[in-house]
């Protein structure tokens, strides 16, 4: 019976050979129950940990410096943004003209040529004929300003737009003199107008729309 005993025992001591077949069977019987199968990484885990490992080689790269990758890599997502608003929103508009007209001679005023006349008309029709020669002049300084004839800038004064007109409008120098002269009266000196003065703004308003840029010459 000692023996038998020892020879028990003998057996408990000899490791298992895990390349034999009855231990294989023993790991895969093992590895399948449910708590393994639970603990198993799925495959979004698996393309996580791919990508992570993918953004830290690039930010470590080959040298362990992530300065100039990383530099790469912003630089490329400004881009991507840049890209993606001009796809979703379109070049931007930049209203050059009408952001340069908020100080249209001493008034903040983005109107058109045409909403500027027909508040003249309107005025006029009041018989407001201060109001009227203001409204009038500034129609006919932003007409030429939207053919691009003539640049209206901040700081622009009555007599300066008079004076640069009359280089693309010549034959309308005196008329454009005596339009900044009526301006300035019912702007700044407040003197009262009159329906003459009005009247001889939309002719010469009128004269201006006739206008058109000189030709260039084309040198051969």
């Amino acid at each position: 019976m000692l023996g038998a005993a020892l020879t028990g025992a003998a057996r408990l001591d000899v490791p298992v050979d895990p390349s034999g077949p009855e231990a294989q069977d023993w790991i895969r019987q093992e590895l399948a129950k449910p708590e393994y199968q639970a603990a198993k990484p799925t495959w979004f885990d698996q393309a996580s940990k791919a990508v992570q490992d993918w953004i830290g080689s690039l930010l470590n790269g080959p040298t362990g410096d992530a300065g100039p990758v990383l530099l790469a890599v912003v630089v490329l997502i400004v881009l991507g943004l840049i890209v993606a608003a001009f796809l979703i929103f379109g070049r931007p508009r930049i209203n050059r003209r009408a952001s340069e007209r908020r100080a249209l001679f001493g008034a903040d005023d983005l109107r058109t040529a045409d909403e500027l006349r027909r508040s003249a008309a309107t005025a006029a029709q009041a018989q407001d004929w201060v109001l009227a020669i203001e409204e009038q002049f500034r129609a006919i300084a932003v007409a030429l300003d939207e053919r691009t004839l003539v640049t209206v800038t901040p700081g622009t004064t009555a007599t300066d737009f008079a004076q640069r007109a009359a280089i693309v409008a010549p034959a309308e120098r005196e008329g454009l003199r005596e339009a900044a002269r009526a301006f300035d009266d019912v702007r700044y000196l407040d003197r009262p107008g009159t329906e003459a003065g009005y009247q001889q703004l939309v002719a010469l308003d009128q004269r201006l729309q006739q206008v058109r840029p000189a030709p260039v010459a084309v040198v051969s």
